[in-house]
C-alpha cells in the first residue's frame, strides 16, 4: 500500500472535527510553505543540485531549522539514489513520510497522569506566549472529559495574570486558588495542593511566572515551587509543560533551551500555530530538543487546543497531494 493511501486511511479513522481543526489552523503555513514546495515540484522537471538547493531554501524559510533541513535533504538524496527517482513529483510521498518520522520522534506525546489520584501539571514559559490561555483551554478539555479540575494562580508578579486566570475559570467553570498580587508563588502552590487534596480533585493546573520583578532568579523560584509540590505530592509534578509561541519561530527554540536545562521539562505546547506561516518550527523544535510537542494551539476557540498528531499535521499541509494521488491511482 502506498504511503499516501496509508495516511489517508489513518486520517479517515480519526475524528473529522479534529482533522478540520488542523486544516484550518495550518492555513497560513500551507499557503506559504506548501504552495512554494508545490511550485518547485511542478516547475522543475528533474531532481538536480538546483532542485535540492531550492527545496532547502524553502524548508529553512518555513523555520524547519538548518540542522534538520540538512538531515532531511541528505535522506531525500539517499532515497532518490536508492529508488532511481527522476521525477520530482515522486518525492512528494517520501518528503511527507520523512516529515512524519521527524515529528514523531521516540518520545510518547501523551500526557502522563497519575492513574490513582491527583495529577499536578506545571506550566512554565516567558510572558506573552499564551500560557494562561493554554491553561484555561486545558481546564476546559479535562472538564469535558468528566475530570474534576482546579487551577492555581502562581504567576503573582505579572499585572493582571491572576485576574486573567480567574476569567478563564469563570468561562470554563473551574475554581482558581489564588493569593494577592505579589505573593510568594510557592505559598500559592502549597494552598492549591492542599485544596486539591481536600476536594478530591483529579487535575491541578499550575500557572507560574514568566518573569520576576525582584532580584530572585526565575529558575530558583520554579525550583522552590517544585520542592513545595513534591513535598505534598511525592511523585508530582507529573508534567512540566513549556508553552512556546509558534509565531516567534527560532526565538521559541532558544527559550526552550533556557527552560529545558533547568526545569526538568516533560513536553511542550506550541500556542498560536494558526497565527504563523512558519509552522515548520514544530519540526525544528521536535528535532533539536528531543522533547515531545504534546499540544498545539490552532485557533481562538475553547476547544482549539488539540493533542499534537504528526499525521494530522502533515495531512493538513499536504492533503492536496493525497487528492492528486487518488486521481492518478
Amino acid at each position: 500500500m502506498s504511503f499516501f493511501k496509508r495516511l489517508k486511511d489513518s486520517i479517515s479513522s480519526k475524528a473529522e472535527a479534529v482533522t478540520n481543526k488542523f486544516k484550518e489552523g495550518l492555513t497560513k503555513t500551507r499557503d506559504a510553505f506548501v504552495d512554494r514546495v508545490d511550485d518547485l515540484f511542478s516547475r522543475r522537471k528533474k531532481i538536480d543540485e538546483d532542485f535540492y538547493e531550492e527545496l532547502e531554501e524553502i524548508l529553512i524559510g518555513a523555520d524547519v531549522g538548518v540542522n534538520t533541513v540538512l538531515k532531511l535533504i541528505d535522506e531525500l538524496r539517499a532515497e532518490v539514489k536508492k529508488r532511481k527517482i527522476e521525477n520530482p513529483s515522486e518525492l512528494q510521498p517520501i518528503l511527507s513520510e520523512k516529515l512524519i518520522e521527524l515529528l514523531k520522534g521516540d518520545a510518547d506525546a501523551g500526557l502522563k497522569l497519575n492513574p490513582d489520584g491527583l495529577s499536578v501539571i506545571l506550566f512554565v514559559g516567558v510572558n506573552g506566549v499564551g500560557k494562561t490561555t493554554t491553561i484555561g483551554k486545558m481546564a476546559h478539555m479535562f472538564k469535558s472529559q468528566g475530570k474534576k479540575v482546579l487551577m492555581a494562580a502562581g504567576d503573582t508578579f505579572r499585572a493582571g495574570a491572576i485576574e486573567q486566570l480567574e476569567t478563564w475559570g469563570e468561562r470554563v467553570g473551574v475554581d482558581v486558588i489564588k493569593q494577592q498580587s505579589g505573593a510568594d508563588p510557592a505559598a500559592v502552590m502549597f494552598d492549591a495542593v492542599q485544596a486539591a487534596k481536600t476536594r478530591g480533585v483529579d487535575i491541578l493546573l499550575c500557572d507560574t511566572a514568566g518573569r520576576l520583578q525582584n532580584k530572585v532568579n526565575l529558575m530558583e523560584e520554579l525550583n522552590k515551587i517544585y520542592r513545595v509540590i513534591q513535598r505534598e505530592v511525592p511523585d508530582a509534578p507529573h508534567e512540566v509543560i513549556l508553552v512556546l509561541d509558534a509565531t516567534t519561530g527560532q526565538n521559541a527554540l532558544s527559550q526552550a533551551k533556557l527552560f529545558g536545562d533547568k526545569t526538568g521539562l516533560t513536553g511542550l505546547v506550541l500556542s498560536k500555530l494558526d497565527g504563523t506561516a512558519k509552522g515548520g518550527i514544530v519540526v525544528a523544535i521536535r528535532q533539536e530538543l528531543s522533547l515531545p510537542v504534546k499540544f498545539v494551539g490552532l485557533g481562538e476557540k475553547m476547544d482549539d487546543l488539540q493533542p499534537f498528531d504528526s499525521e494530522q499535521f502533515v495531512h493538513a499541509l499536504f492533503g492536496k497531494w493525497i487528492g492528486e494521488q487518488k486521481e492518478e491511482d
